[in-house]
């Protein structure tokens, strides 16, 4: 009897303002056979420090946030800000 642990990245979604998401799945195998499966999900802002973050996800990341991308969710974050401020 053979167990083995495997955690990839098996969905990478890039949302329009920039915001990327990303599920992790842990698999536990039994001599080749899948026995348990877990997913843990996260998200990533545009400029958010990588540190940790699974290669493909960075590489993902460093394409889609362009000076633009990240100055337009900048905008939009500072802008809903001054909109909760106000109300």
């Amino acid at each position: 009897m053979s167990l083995t642990k495997t955690t990839t990245v098996d969905q990478i979604v890039v949302q329009e303002n920039g915001i990327v998401l990303y599920r992790e799945a842990t698999r536990i195998m039994e001599d080749g056979n899948q026995i348990s499966q877990t997913y843990h999900r996260s998200s990533l802002t545009p400029a958010q420090d990588l540190t940790g973050v699974p290669a493909n996800v960075v590489a993902i990341c460093n394409t889609v946030w362009t000076a633009e991308v990240v100055a337009a969710y900048q905008a939009q974050v500072a802008a809903q800000q001054t909109q909760q401020v106000s109300a």
